[in-house]
C-alpha cells in the first residue's frame, strides 16, 4: 500500500493545540504497517474518555473539550483516523474501505492502546466506526454518547443533503477541508482554525480518505457494509449500559438521528438526552465547552 505521511512542521504552533503526539502501528491489511496518531491526556489511572472524530476533521476538533474533561478528572484519548490528522494517509481511494477503517481503529484502541472501561463520544464517521467497536466489543465500554452521527443500514434514507455532499466530495476540483468544516458550523471559523484543519493535507495527494469517505456510507442493501451495520444494530439492541444522545439543532444531515438510538438501544432509557442549541454539524466547534460539560455530568451521574 502506498502511503503518505504529513511533515511534522505542518502541525507546528497550531492555535490551542499544546498536546504531545503519540504514535503506534497497525497492520495495513496488505502486508505492511500504518502509523496512527492519538492524544492521551489526564490521569493514566482514570477510565478513558475516547473522543472520535469524523469527516473531514481530525483530533483538533476536540481542542476545547479536552481541558474540560481533564479538569473533571478524566483520561482523554483522541485518535486520528487513518487518512486524517497526523495518522498515515493511504494514497489511493481504493485503499479506503469502511471495513478497513473499522479494523484499523479496532487494532489501535484494543491492541495498541489496550483501552478498557471506555466512555465513547462519537460524531460523524466517529460513530460509523466507533459504534461498530461498541457492537463487537461491548464489554470494553462503560458508556456511550452519540452526537450528530448514525449507523446506516443501507435502507436508502441518506437524504438529499448528504447525497449532495457525496457528489461534491468526489467531483470538486479543490477539496478545502478547513472551509468545509467552517461551512458545517453556526459560527464561521477563524482563518487560523481553518488553516489548522487543512494542515494534514499539503496537497490533493493526501486527500484520498476525505474525498472517498462519504461514498463509503451504506446507501442501499447492496452496499458492502449494510449487512455488518445491520448486525451491529442487533448487538446495540442488547446494550443496556448508559447511553446519551447529544444531537444539535442545526445539522441538516443528522437532525433527528437521535430517535433511532433512543428507540433501539436499551441503555438510552431514562437518560436526559440533550439537544445542543445553536450548533451545526460540528457541534464540537460551536459548543465544545458545553458538550464536554454535558459528557462529564453524564459520567458522574452514571458511575461504573
Amino acid at each position: 500500500m502506498e502511503t503518505l505521511r504529513t511533515p511534522d512542521e505542518r502541525f507546528a504552533d497550531l492555535p490551542d493545540w499544546p498536546w504531545q503526539p503519540r504514535y503506534g502501528e497497525v497492520d495495513d491489511l496488505e502486508g505492511g504497517r500504518l502509523r496512527m496518531h492519538w492524544i492521551d491526556e489526564g490521569p493514566r489511572g482514570a477510565d478513558p474518555v475516547l473522543l472520535m472524530h469524523g469527516e473531514p476533521t481530525w483530533g483538533y476538533l476536540y481542542r476545547t473539550m479536552i481541558p474540560v474533561l481533564v479538569d473533571a478528572g478524566h483520561r482523554v484519548v483522541v485518535p486520528d483516523l487513518v487518512g486524517f490528522g497526523r495518522s498515515d494517509k493511504p494514497a489511493h481511494v481504493s485503499d479506503h474501505t469502511y471495513a478497513r477503517h473499522v479494523t484499523w481503529m479496532s487494532q489501535l484502541v484494543f491492541d495498541v492502546m489496550g483501552l478498557d472501561r471506555i466512555t465513547l463520544f462519537c460524531q460523524d464517521w466517529g460513530g460509523l466506526i466507533g459504534l461498530r467497536l461498541v457492537a463487537s466489543r461491548s464489554d470494553h465500554f462503560l458508556r456511550v454518547v452519540t452526537g450528530n452521527t448514525g449507523l446506516p443500514r443501507g435502507d436508502g434514507r441518506l437524504g438529499e443533503a448528504f447525497l449532495a455532499w457525496q457528489r461534491h466530495s468526489v467531483e470538486t476540483p479543490v477539496f478545502h477541508t478547513g472551509r468545509i468544516v467552517s461551512s458545517g458550523c453556526v459560527r464561521p471559523l477563524t482563518p487560523e482554525t481553518i488553516a489548522a484543519y487543512e494542515a494534514p493535507f499539503p496537497d490533493d495527494r493526501y486527500l484520498a480518505g476525505p474525498r472517498i469517505m462519504p461514498s463509503l456510507v451504506p446507501g442501499n442493501a447492496d452496499s458492502p457494509e449494510a449487512s455488518p451495520n445491520t448486525a451491529a444494530w442487533e448487538a446495540l439492541g442488547r446494550f443496556d449500559k448508559p447511553w446519551l444522545c447529544t444531537f444539535s439543532d442545526g445539522d441538516p444531515v443528522t437532525r433527528g438521528g437521535d430517535r433511532a438510538f433512543i428507540a433501539a438501544v436499551p441503555g438510552t432509557r431514562g437518560q436526559p438526552h440533550v439537544t445542543v442549541t445553536d450548533a451545526g454539524h460540528f457541534l464540537q466547534e460551536d459548543k465544545g465547552g458545553e458538550l464536554a460539560t454535558i459528557i462529564a455530568g453524564f459520567i458522574a451521574a452514571n458511575p461504573a
